[in-house]
């Protein structure tokens, strides 16, 4: 169960963000000045570490500006560049906007922001995938426009979340994986847990946003007809159908594929005071503890289940899984925070830099890519915050370190398809920029730059201010 003191700090957190946003933020510097150093060593160590993020990030945009500028992302090897659907919707840009802003890159944002304004049209004859439109795409431009104002993007966010609605309009409401722009015609019947549930927070968002509920309505009952689906022991499975509403694989875990169902029943509630939300996480937290939870001789450690019976199936544990950590420490439940951040550690320390997916048992390589992932950055991140413990920034200089002697390329940053031999990949997703690099640079950067109490991220790592309007459910839309 939650733990009290954590309770107390989840009902203090409830002051809302300005529309403009930046004025918890104009300590932070400009583009040409970086942050000054303060008084102490170990301040002026945080300092020190936080420009020098900044300035990679700097080196990843630039070499995205240079060999990919109006495509979705770089191929940082080939010095090429890849487009999603076929045709671009500058995803990068959209999805690096509001870390540009939040490390007051003041001209680069605003160049950025100004092309994104003239030149994005969703308008488009193709078909993408909700999930990863909604939480890139709507959520980076509601984040952008909070911390601007910029009318523009909101009016870009609305056009696309109009033209995704039609994904929920399967026998059930819960979305199909992949919709049509244009056309609104709708494929891709089996999904999971992470696709169906990770859309309350931006269509939340754009429903506050434009006085409009039925975006608030489409997403809330998606998630809460995944919920009415759970088992007696309150977990979901891996695959269902969303035209049947059947399960297609009932193992149960943390990672991959269900992930961020998981963060969006606890977010739901801290961003919209959704009291459905608070319900669902609790009752879920308490089942993933009892049953999912493995307190094994290594550490602590969430594996592998059957949803029905709490048979072990696996003692697999990725990079993904690792968000959960910082999930726990949201909650307030501090001390099992802690103990799954030292596990995780170990799986980066192992290896010299962490693995996609390893057997904890063994400490064995399950799968060996390393896609430049933020979930153990960002787990770090929360827990500095809340305890203000250097061991975190300890581990933030080791990510960061292991980052630029393992992934860094002349032009940006790569991916690693093995960890073991450290081979790069010629791959960079939009997320390196939207969150690994945006957590790393929170970890070290001063406190006021970004304030917890009044945003809260998204799975992509987008701050969206808080509301102090609770929800209490009855508007999902049928």
């Amino acid at each position: 169960m939650m733990a009290s003191t954590g309770h107390c700090k989840l009902c203090a957190l409830v002051a809302v963000l300005c529309v403009s946003g930046t004025a918890a933020l104009r300590s932070a510097p400009s583009e040409r000045q970086p942050l000054q150093n303060t008084a102490t060593p170990a301040a002026a160590d945080k300092t020190e570490t936080a420009n020098r993020i900044r300035q990679e990030f700097l080196h990843a945009w630039n070499g995205y500006k240079q060999y990919a500028w109006g495509h979705d992302e770089l191929k940082p090897l080939s010095k090429a560049h890849r487009d999603w659907y076929g045709t671009s919707l500058y995803m990068t840009s959209v999805d690096a906007l509001d870390t540009m802003i939040l490390m007051h890159l003041d001209g680069e944002a605003a160049k950025t922001r100004e092309f994104i304004a003239a030149n994005l049209s969703f308008d488009r004859d193709l078909y993408v995938k909700n999930f990863e439109v909604t939480i890139r795409m709507l959520g980076g431009l509601l984040s952008s426009y909070d911390l601007t104002g910029d009318k523009r993007l909101l009016a870009l966010a609305e056009d696309l979340g109009n033209r995704l609605l039609p994904a929920f309009d399967s026998p059930t409401g819960m979305p199909y994986m992949f919709v049509n722009l244009r056309t609104g015609a709708v494929r891709g019947e089996i999904s999971n847990p992470a696709e169906i549930g990770t859309l309350l927070l931006e269509f939340g968002t754009l429903s506050r946003r434009t006085g409009k509920p039925i975006y608030y309505g489409k997403a809330k009952r998606a998630l809460m007809e995944l919920y009415k689906r759970r088992s007696s022991l309150d977990l979901v499975g891996s695959a269902i159908n969303v035209r049947t509403g059947e399960w297609t694989d009932r193992e149960s875990h943390i990672g991959g594929g269900i992930d961020s169902y998981y963060e969006y029943l606890l977010k739901g509630w801290l961003l919209f005071g959704d009291k459905d939300c608070e319900g669902m996480w609790r009752a879920s937290i308490k089942s993933l503890n009892r049953t999912v939870a493995d307190e094994a001789p290594n550490g602590l450690w969430y594996g592998h289940v059957n949803m029905d019976t709490g048979k072990r199936l696996a003692t697999h544990f990725g990079a993904l899984d690792a968000f959960f950590a910082g999930e726990l420490a949201l909650s307030g439940d501090l001390d099992r925070a802690k103990r799954l951040e030292e596990s995780t550690y170990k799986m980066w320390t192992a290896f010299g830099i962490e693995p996609e997916e390893i057997d904890y048992s063994t400490m064995k390589i399950v799968s060996d890519g390393y896609a430049l992932r933020p979930e153990i950055i960002e787990s770090a991140y929360y827990l500095y915050h809340f305890t203000n413990d250097p061991r975190y920034l300890e581990m933030g200089r080791a990510f960061f370190e292991s980052l630029e002697k393992y992934c860094r390329t002349e032009i940006a940053y790569a991916a690693l398809s093995n960890v073991g031999s450290k081979t790069k990949s010629d791959e960079m997703e939009s997320f390196f920029l939207a969150e690994t690099l945006k957590y790393l640079y929170l970890l070290f950067a001063p406190a006021e730059a970004l304030d917890l109490r009044k945003a809260v991220f998204n799975t992509e790592a987008h701050p969206l201010r808080r509301t102090s309007e609770p929800e209490t459910g009855g508007r999902a839309v049928r």
